[in-house]
């Protein structure tokens, strides 16, 4: 091994090599373990979200796979819609052309050709994370095999009555020309004005007041709303208003819906462009006004005067309008949630346009069909309900089935080129036809349908074939092998089917809604299982001081740039190049000043996996903090040099047959600490506590075996027990082994270059560390009495070590050491590991000072009721052991605090194991003697 861990040399050359020896695919052996991974977009790349939830993954499929586990990581990527379509548009408007320009077929095969030259930037950049994914079966929404499981889906559930297309009101994107999804409006907090105005009594000298933040969709008001008890408004129900500027007449309507205890108590109706009052004009038979065309301009429903204006610019002349008639009563600021589209910047404008919807809401149809309540949405909540579905952390069933109880029909079509064309075709009199193809629409026609057909210009949803992802990914529905472009088998539902359901989806809790509930609603319907049998939701990483990562704040940060290192100018350059105003470019170069004034530091590929690992608690959000990945780089420093201890204390080829058993305590001691620690280890596996994994695995690699056990050998390793030193080299290579297996699923690449060579020596034949199985606890010896003793050995080491290191004496001097009280148990112990004591801690042979003699001032720490001291005489300052040992005290009192805060919480010793409890109580006793022998001593010094 090389003297120095070298990340970058070590992560270039192994990847290549696992996917390359196939270690990756289902080994066909073993009970079947899938996870799915949540498709990226085609467009994107890798953030600091995607490798925090991957690492996740990425240790489940190698932790199972080495269980003997038949494991498949089924990667792919989305088409991703509007964002690809956006990202080929820009690409045409720089040369100065449209799509138009273009037309479908030629825009279409455009895209596909941008997709073979860059959709795979994230994909490579996952390799470079280390992910075990099976990439032989890698799926892409768009190919062919996808596509006909969309098909599939689509005409099925509209010949069951559960798709139809409708004209309803929906998000509409001016500058993109299409619907789009709830996910894809970010609810934007702005400045802005709420203005009051009147609305006159027709026939009467009255008025009542209104007040909006959009004075310009009065245009299409149809009514105003009072509450059915708000006596101010009692009289005027029925009765109708004169809209002005319009000049129509628009009654006035009684709704629970109306706060009458907020603002005038009177709410403007605009059904066509606005959601509440489209459901207001459902339940009161209301016919909406649509007064925007769909590039948001007024359209003809409005007074001529506003008819072509921008919405905006409709708004500044209809207030002034308002003014100029005495109808304006009020102008306040107001701070108000925009929405905007996250794909153009647009802000969002409710919409009544002709779509597709897939029914989720009724029970029964006309016909006597189940509806979309009963056949699709109902079979997803059984689910969940029943423990078919389980949520990790469990309260996000909650999120789940509360939106489920509450759905509304699903919007699937986008008036977009790319992504799956709908497969319904008009003929001349409007009627529709729906088949796998045109052939297929005719096929199943129930009319003849008149002149020629011409298919749907919309596509569907990027949704929509994300829900199939579960089944389709594993070749459904077709009959046998599914190849892809390059003739090469990704799929095969016949013998694929064995990996549904997946064991555990892992995303974000943003798309419990949009994805994970579609999943199960699809595969239940279409296969009648659910799609994975547990959803890990992760949390959202945030920066070091919790803030929301945002390019405008400078507070992101690129995984890549964590693993590789850049330099401060690139890091300011690459930061603010895509921010358009000076201001904000300006804020976040000074802030990457700040933070990074030399760069950020290449860290590895391993340390970022363990950051992510450490974090990863049940919480909402994690605090990603540079600090702590640079000191899981440490980590792999110090698992790097004690392996090279190890190796360098064995002599040459394989090592002889292990011996019957441990010659020695240290080994039985490490030995024991090892099989508690991959109890531990798997407990945390099962419960998908990473960070408690990760901290286990921490704690025993670099304080028990690191610092303690490779220490505690070198008594044997230089003695001349030749028996001990044989015995000694061996358990340290068993455990090095044994650690590196147990660390291999959080870092990969530093684990097998250490195994490498480590193996040989044991006899191991695998060609990687992946191929070796998981180790088992049950066949770890273990000694408790050992355990015991070096537990006791321990903490006299560690004690002499505190005062000297807290007294700044000389680590090379040898200094005195004297014992005092204690009882036979710790005489004994003294005079079995009074030449360790000595080797290690570098004083002179132990003396007991008799009881009720005097005693020398001296410092002091506990081992259980024994003390350990050290003389001050010619070495440490009085004083200064005054105030180390009050010190010491505070610490201690701490720790009881600490203690008896849980045994005083009902719900902990209500709750927690048995043995927790017992340990808690336990550890108050031991803690108390320590506290009372350190009080004598701190009286004794006066």
């Amino acid at each position: 091994m090389d003297k120095s861990f070298e990340p970058q040399q070590i992560e270039s050359k192994w990847y290549a090599r696992w996917e390359a020896s196939g270690d990756f695919q289902p080994s066909g052996h073993g009970e079947p373990y899938c996870i799915l991974l949540p498709p990226p977009n085609v467009t994107g790349t890798l953030h600091m979200g995607h490798a925090f939830q991957q690492t996740v993954m990425d240790m489940l499929i190698r932790y199972q796979r080495m269980r003997g586990m038949n494991t498949l990581w089924q990667v792919g990527t989305d088409h991703a819609g509007i964002a690809t379509q956006k990202i080929v548009e820009n690409q045409l408007a720089a040369a100065g052309q449209t799509r138009h320009d273009l037309g479908r077929e030629a825009f279409v095969e455009r895209v596909w050709q941008w997709k073979e030259e860059s959709g795979s930037t994230i994909t490579n950049q996952m390799r470079r994370l280390g992910v075990a994914a099976d990439w032989s079966r890698e799926r892409f929404t768009m190919d062919e095999g996808l596509s006909l499981a969309v098909r599939k889906v689509f005409v099925e559930w509209y010949r069951a009555g559960l798709i139809y297309r409708g004209n309803r009101l929906v998000n509409w994107d001016p500058v993109l020309g299409t619907a789009v999804s709830d996910l894809e409006v970010n609810n934007v907090e702005r400045d802005g004005h709420m203005w009051s105005i009147r609305y006159p009594v027709t026939g009467s000298d009255e008025s009542v007041v209104v007040a909006t933040t959009r004075p310009e969709t009065m245009l299409g008001d149809v009514a105003v709303a009072v509450h059915p008890d708000d006596e101010r408004y009692q009289h005027l129900i029925g009765k109708m208003l004169t809209l002005p500027l319009s000049n129509r007449q628009i009654p006035v309507i009684a709704d629970d819906y109306v706060d009458k205890d907020f603002g005038t108590g009177c709410v403007k109706i605009t059904p066509a462009h606005d959601f509440n009052d489209y459901a207001i004009g459902q339940r009161h038979g209301l016919t909406p006004i649509e007064i925007f065309t769909l590039e948001a301009k007024v359209n003809g429903n409005a007074p001529a005067k506003y008819q072509g204006m921008d919405r905006y610019e409709a708004r500044k002349v209809v207030l002034a309008d308002l003014e100029a008639q005495g109808l304006l009563v009020e102008t306040k600021p107001h701070k108000l949630q925009v929405p905007v589209s996250q794909r153009s910047d647009a802000v969002i404008e409710p919409m009544l346009t002709d779509q597709w919807f897939i029914d989720l809401t009724s029970d029964v149809q006309k016909d006597g069909r189940p509806g979309g309540r009963k056949a699709i949405t109902e079979p997803a909540l059984d689910a969940v309900r029943s423990g078919e579905v389980k949520f990790v952390p469990e309260n996000w069933s909650t999120t789940y089935t509360q939106w489920l109880d509450n759905i509304q029909d699903w919007c699937i079509s986008r008036q977009l080129w790319w992504g799956h064309r709908i497969p319904a075709w008009y003929d001349e009199a409007g009627n529709i036809f729906v088949g796998d193809d045109e052939a297929d629409a005719r096929k199943h026609a129930t009319i003849a349908p008149v002149g020629a057909l011409k298919q749907d210009d919309d596509v569907l949803d990027t949704w929509f074939s994300s829900a199939l992802w579960p089944f389709s990914t594993l070749g459904w529905p077709a009959n046998g092998p599914v190849k892809n472009e390059r003739g090469e088998i990704v799929a095969n539902w016949e013998t694929d089917k064995i990996f549904l359901p997946s064991a555990v989806l892992v995303t974000g809790f943003d798309i419990i809604f949009f994805w994970v509930a579609r999943m199960v609603m699809a595969t239940k319907y279409f296969t009648g299982k659910v799609p994975f049998r547990e959803v890990y939701i992760n949390a959202i990483v945030r920066d070091a001081e919790g803030q929301k990562m945002s390019k405008s704040k400078g507070n992101t940060l690129d995984p890549l740039d964590l693993i590789d290192g850049i330099e401060l100018e690139p890091l300011v350059e690459k930061s603010t190049k895509s921010l358009l105003i000076p201001q904000v470019r300006e804020k976040v170069e000074k802030r990457i000043r700040k933070d990074y004034p030399v760069g950020i530091p290449a860290i590895g590929t391993d340390a970022l996996r363990f950051t992510f690992a450490a974090l990863a608690s049940y919480s909402r959000t994690i605090n990603f903090d540079i600090k702590r990945a640079e000191g899981y780089k440490a980590f792999c420093n110090k698992l790097w040099n004690a392996a090279r201890f190890v190796l360098m204390n064995l002599p040459e080829g394989e090592l002889p047959p292990a011996p019957a058993a441990p010659a020695t305590e240290a080994e039985r001691w490490i030995l024991t600490h090892l099989k508690q620690t991959l109890v531990e280890v798997e407990q945390h596996f099962v419960t998908y506590r990473f960070d408690l994994l990760a901290q286990a695995l921490y704690e025993f690699t670099w304080n028990e075996f690191c610092d303690w056990f490779l220490e505690l050998s070198k008594p044997a390793l230089n003695g001349d027990d030749a028996v001990a030193a044989a015995s000694t080299r061996h358990t340290l290579l068993v455990v090095l082994e044994t650690v590196l297996r147990t660390l291999h699923p959080i870092v990969p690449f530093i684990t097998e270059e250490i195994w490498q060579p480590v193996a040989p020596k044991l006899g191991i034949k695998a060609e990687g560390i992946l191929q070796r199985p998981w180790p088992k606890a049950d066949e770890i010896p273990t000694d408790e009495a050992a355990t015991a003793e070096i537990e006791w050995f321990k903490n006299v080491l560690s004690g002499i070590r505190r005062i000297r290191a807290e007294m700044n004496i000389a680590p090379g001097k040898t200094i005195p050491l004297l014992l005092a009280d204690g009882d036979a148990t710790d005489r004994s112990r003294a005079a079995k590991f009074a030449a360790q004591i000595s080797f290690l801690a570098r004083v002179e042979a132990p003396q007991w000072i008799a009881s009720g003699a005097d005693e020398p001032a001296a410092a002091a720490a506990v081992v259980g009721s024994m003390r350990v001291l050290i003389p001050l005489a010619g070495l440490i300052d009085l004083s200064a052991e005054k105030t180390r040992l009050a010190k010491e005290i505070g610490r201690i009192e701490g720790e009881i605090k600490k203690c008896e805060g849980k045994l005083g919480n009902a719900n902990f010793v209500a709750n927690a194991p048995a043995e927790v409890v017992a340990q808690e109580r336990q550890r108050i006793t031991d803690w108390g003697v320590q506290l009372n022998a350190l009080r004598e001593q701190a009286q004794k010094l006066g």
